[in-house]
């Protein structure tokens, strides 16, 4: 008898199911009014007084082994319904996710990076808080030149040598110090400048300007890549150059591109003339090359800059450039389908 119980014993320890009509079967068998441990109970009686203590301790040993393996298969299917209840059926596909998306701004940006990318233009940056040196006076524009009333400066009050960058050209002179020609360089970033604020212009805003630095530079060359530019961006391959005046550059010229005038938003924009200005360019002064320890008598080049904003408005037809600034997700979500 005692040899039976220790059998049924093992069967108990060695007893695994995943399912749980089988431990509830298994519980009845063992564990039930009419089971084997109330049968074992029930025979106790009959046991000779000598055998009565072993007996008594296997028949424990079983109860104990019959009803361990019950608690622990029961607590094993609870965690598996606990954690099916806090995720979920994680055969399911999973909830979508909302997409987000990229910023106007940030969409004129890459598709400028990517174009002069192709041509073989590097990326560079700078600081947004500047000196003098960098922002004005390496530009062919020494203390008290009138042309620096042309861009009115947010100067650091305590240190009037210090400066909120008023373009990215200063990060084109930081890039002429530290790198020796050939260069070939674009420079995106946020510039400040003392303006009231409308729906045309803002305090803040983003640049991109190029650098091109060589032997033989050409105006010619200039001219070609800023075609390929305007083809590029716009679909639009026919420009112009207005003469102009930048300190840095000497000729200089404004860009413009042929919009057209097949809506009344192409007459509204271009003021009827099917003409946009979108940049300003020119050949690098050679006081500039000076100033950077380039030497002009061996080099020449380039250099263009435009406003982002301005090229997001055009391209998105936006009517107020505070748009790009007020975080409305009713505006942005408008541009998801956007690279």
């Amino acid at each position: 008898m005692i040899d039976k119980i220790k059998d049924y014993i093992a069967e108990a320890e060695a007893f695994s199911t995943q399912n749980k009509e089988e431990l509830e079967a298994f519980r009845i068998k063992f564990l039930g009014k009419k089971g084997i441990l109330n049968d074992f109970f029930a025979e106790f009686k009959n046991v000779p007084n000598e055998q009565k203590k072993e007996f008594g301790q296997v028949i424990n040993a079983l109860k104990k082994a019959a009803e361990g393996k019950v608690a622990e298969l029961q607590e094993s299917f609870e965690s598996r319904e606990e954690a099916k209840g806090i995720y979920g059926d994680l055969t399911r596909p999973g909830e979508p996710f909302q997409v987000g998306s990229r910023h106007p701004i940030s969409i004129v940006k890459n598709q400028i990076i990517d174009i002069f990318s192709t041509i073989g233009f590097n990326v560079s940056d700078g600081p947004e808080i500047e000196d003098d040196w960098h922002n004005f006076t390496a530009l062919n524009l020494p203390e008290y030149h009138p042309a620096r009333d042309m861009q009115d400066t947010f100067f650091i009050q305590t240190n009037p040598d210090i400066l909120l960058r008023t373009h990215t050209s200063s990060v084109q002179v930081r890039y002429m110090e530290e790198n020796k020609p050939p260069i070939r360089t674009i420079s995106p970033g946020r510039v400040y400048r003392n303006e009231a604020v409308s729906s045309r212009s803002l305090c803040t805003f983003h640049q991109i300007e190029g650098l091109y630095i060589d032997k033989d530079v050409s105006f010619a060359d200039l001219k070609q890549t800023l075609q390929y530019f305007t083809k590029e961006m716009f679909g639009k391959s026919r420009i112009r150059l207005r003469p102009s005046y930048f300190p840095f550059t000497e000729p200089s010229a404004e860009v413009d591109v042929y919009w057209g005038l097949k809506t009344e938003v192409d007459y509204r924009i271009t003021k009827g003339t099917g003409w946009l200005e979108i940049m300003g360019c020119g050949m690098i002064d050679p006081n500039v090359l000076k100033n950077c320890n380039i030497d002009p008598a061996k080099y020449n080049g380039f250099a263009f800059g435009m406003g982002i904003e301005r090229i997001a408005l055009l391209m998105y037809q936006i009517s107020d450039i505070r748009m790009l600034y007020e975080n409305d997700v009713r505006f942005l979500e408008q541009f998801k389908s956007s690279i």
